[in-house]
């Protein structure tokens, strides 16, 4: 287990109106209504989670979770009824001013993107990290690149933490991961798989030869 982390395995409209604490960093990775995910839905239950409407991402009781001068950072699919909705909708219903869209590109061990760059609804290889503010936050640099070979689990972001805290406010920061499927170091978890990928069989084990 990460150090000082926490989790909570529940709904997360339920469990952030029980969350009594103000957080200096939001990260969520909404699982987003699309076609790809319904098609699964179809096929096997099992393989797909449950979508949700903009409004609904948009309704989440997330205002009040946030601190005086609070970063706020979402990953959103490349359709651009989500990019507009992020925008238009979800953030100003959070009480957040949009700053900036960061870029994940998604890269094979031959350094080379894992697809070609395409346009319209088809597959591109990189994804979207829309970021957000509540009031003061250090400057966080316009439309910066993330660079890594993606995991073979479907949907599995790369870790934040380090790439965001230089641009809180806060010494010591509080931080809540949204939908989350794995901990995080200082971090609350919340959603209805925060362990998913803390299985033991998707690690391997390394002796300590200074204990």
């Amino acid at each position: 287990m990460p150090p000082n982390c926490r989790f909570y395995c529940n709904c997360v409209k339920d469990q952030c109106l029980k969350l009594n604490t103000r957080y200096d960093m939001v990260i969520a990775d909404p699982p987003w209504w699309n076609k790809y995910i319904r098609r699964l839905k179809s096929a096997n239950e099992k393989l797909s989670y449950s979508m949700m409407y903009n409004d609904d991402i948009a309704n989440l009781p997330i205002k009040n979770l946030l601190s005086e001068n609070c970063l706020v950072a979402v990953w959103c699919t490349n359709a651009s009824s989500c990019i507009e909705a992020v925008k238009h909708l979800i953030f100003p219903s959070w009480g957040v001013e949009y700053v900036t869209t960061w870029y994940w590109l998604k890269i094979t061990v031959d350094l080379e993107p894992i697809c070609v760059f395409n346009s319209g609804c088809n597959k591109q290889p990189y994804e979207r990290l829309m970021i957000g503010k509540v009031g003061q936050v250090n400057n966080v640099p316009e439309e910066r690149i993330i660079v890594s070979i993606p995991s073979a689990l479907h949907s599995h972001k790369p870790p934040l933490l380090d790439l965001l805290t230089p641009y809180v406010n806060a010494e010591k920061p509080e931080v809540l991961e949204l939908f989350a499927r794995y901990l995080l170091p200082n971090t609350t978890s919340v959603g209805y798989e925060p362990l998913k990928w803390q299985h033991e069989s998707l690690y391997e084990m390394v002796e300590n030869k200074n204990c």
